[in-house]
């Protein structure tokens, strides 16, 4: 393989990971997926679908070069008897948040992430990892002799998904205060901002609010997840900036968890950028949740070069598109293309682009710079 590209991923979940399901990321891929083997899979246990079929580590994150993520915290509030997994009060969301927060604390003291919340850490970050020598990885952690991992920490732009562990207004301006950077109201089903994926309805009265509060302080709004009713009444309410950070095309997978096209210009009227998933629910027709496979597909990477082409073809611009993978987002090798073991398999990606007549520019934009330059747009001082 050439020289590897760097890579922006808008979408990661890592503290759920390593705090839901007990994934310490610095390890090797191999080493999680021969612990999870040993302790759920061979005892006969399965707690979560994905078991055994991670695909992030920090690692594989330095391997693929990926070297600047949006990174999440998550928490839903699950009234009683609600149909969907979550906490029984906003208030257990909340401190399972601040737990995550946490997670991500601890990382930077250990050298592994660094916190990127305004323009002047995005540069520099961005000057550490495009000035190291490519395939200058790091041996991955060694539990037994205490190794250190890093030589180059991964950059996190901190952002939620699902805001209803936001108790309040103040709850808001403390997470700002702590990184918060970007902010979806609603993830599956009913929420207590808005209405998300699956469901249906308009934000409520406390959502309105809590958009003032966001376009005070400046925090980017996360449309990804949110209806349609909600979705659009959101952008009549709210002025600020924003972006859908893994968000693929309904015309080539039809459901509502991807965009119409209107939705999709919306985004780009308002100088947004949408980041592809890798989901195998969200690139193609005809999937079925936990029973279809990506061989009876022959699903491959190449695929999301489609929804590429597609925004771009909307946008008339290679500018409004990016990477949002949300690989490990409740999923593994068992919805993903057959051709991605891990994240840093992003790398046979410019290739498929190159191979389709996008330009190296547009390529690095979709890589990681149209991410970039949206950022530095947002936080310019």
């Amino acid at each position: 393989m050439s020289e590897k590209t760097f890579i922006f991923d808008m979408h990661l979940d890592l503290a759920m990971n390593a705090l839901v399901y007990n994934r310490d990321v610095r390890w090797s891929l191999e080493r999680i997926r021969r612990w999870e083997h040993v302790t759920f899979l061979a005892a006969g246990r399965k707690d979560k679908v994905d078991r055994g079929n991670n695909t992030v580590c920090l690692p594989e994150m330095r391997s693929g070069r990926v070297g600047l993520c949006v990174a999440t915290l998550v928490g839903r509030y699950s009234p009683y008897f609600h149909n969907l997994p979550g906490w029984n009060s906003p208030e257990q969301a909340w401190a399972h948040t601040e737990g995550q927060l946490a997670w991500y604390r601890t990382m930077e003291e250990a050298g592994e992430l660094t916190p990127i919340r305004n323009r002047v850490e995005l540069d520099r970050h961005l000057e550490l990892w495009r000035n190291s020598p490519p395939g200058d990885e790091a041996v991955p952690f060694d539990v037994e002799w205490g190794s250190p991992t890093t030589k180059l920490p991964v950059g996190y732009v901190l952002s939620q998904e699902g805001a209803d562990s936001i108790l309040s207004p103040g709850h808001l301006e403390r997470r700002f205060e702590n990184g918060l950077r970007a902010l979806g109201l609603s993830h599956y089903g009913p929420g207590v901002y808005a209405h998300g994926t699956d469901d249906t309805g308009p934000l409520t009265p406390a959502g309105k609010e809590l958009l003032k509060e966001m376009r005070r302080l400046g925090i980017i709004l996360d449309v990804t997840h949110l209806c349609d009713e909600s979705f659009w009444d959101a952008l009549g309410c709210f002025d600020g900036p924003l972006w859908a950070s893994h968000q693929n095309c309904r015309a080539l997978a039809p459901w509502n968890r991807q965009f119409a096209d209107d939705q999709i210009r919306a985004v780009i009227e308002r100088g947004g950028v949408l980041g592809m998933a890798f989901d195998a629910l969200m690139m193609i027709p005809g999937w079925k949740h936990l029973r279809s496979r990506p061989e009876e597909f022959q699903l491959r990477i190449e695929r999301i070069c489609d929804h590429i082409d597609h925004i771009c073809q909307l946008a008339g611009n290679a500018k409004h598109v990016a990477i949002g993978t949300d690989l490990d987002g409740g999923y593994g090798t068992e919805q993903t293309p057959m051709d991605l073991n891990s994240i840093a398999d992003l790398q046979i990606l410019p290739k498929l682009l190159r191979d389709r007549g996008f330009s190296q520019d547009d390529i690095d934009g979709i890589m990681w710079r149209n991410t970039v330059e949206f950022l530095q747009r947002v936080w310019e001082e």
